[in-house]
């Protein structure tokens, strides 16, 4: 829905935000494979494993484990209500956004646990900190960053949830992962439109 808002085509043109957005993708795509976030994720869900459950020799507790890890992590960090509930806290709007959030990440997170195991407590350290990153640096930056960056920045993490449904559907084993530098690249791009 963000792509087609009159505020980001008046930035950047009217056929300009989707390419932003794909643009955003495809080069959060690239330095996110190369810093092998997907991987990162995955050894760190593998190490809360450990540290959480002790019976690690039951098969499929690992697999089960980091899987509910890295997928409720995904679903509950890449969301647009994660960056603009966060960034709406920050700048002192009110936290009605990141409310509405916690409420339909406490019925997701019932679904997935019953399916995916601790895995899915576990990503709340992550959920923790990728919010209150955010929160943090709206609170610092104030209004800095302007609508159709934002715009931008949602439309992106709208499109990489969609990836996550895809592999929570096992439709296709999409690195999610990888792509979440796209999330600071659609503002960038935007600024680079604007500015040419």
């Amino acid at each position: 829905m963000a792509v087609s808002d009159p505020e980001l085509s008046a930035a950047v043109g009217d056929s300009a935000p989707v390419l932003i957005v794909l643009g955003a993708v495809l080069l959060g795509g690239i330095a996110g494979s190369l810093a092998r976030i997907e991987l990162r994720l995955e050894s760190l869900g593998d190490r809360l494993r450990r540290r959480m459950i002790r019976d690690a020799a039951e098969p499929g507790t690992q697999h089960r484990f980091v899987a509910g890890f890295v997928s409720a992590s995904l679903v509950f960090c890449v969301g647009p209500l994660t960056v603009l509930g966060s960034l709406q806290d920050g700048l002192g709007r009110g936290a009605d956004q990141l409310v509405l959030k916690a409420v339909l990440d406490g019925f997701a997170a019932v679904a997935f646990a019953a399916s995916l195991g601790w895995g899915v407590a576990a990503s709340a350290l992550v959920v923790l900190v990728v919010q209150g990153t955010l929160t943090v640096l709206a609170a610092l930056l104030g209004s800095f960053v302007p609508e159709p960056h934002l715009l931008a920045l949602t439309a992106t993490g709208g499109l990489l949830l969609a990836g996550v449904a895809l592999r929570l559907l096992r439709v296709r084993q999409v690195p999610v992962g990888d792509l979440l530098p796209a999330l600071l690249v659609a503002p960038l791009l935007v600024q680079i439109v604007i500015v040419l």
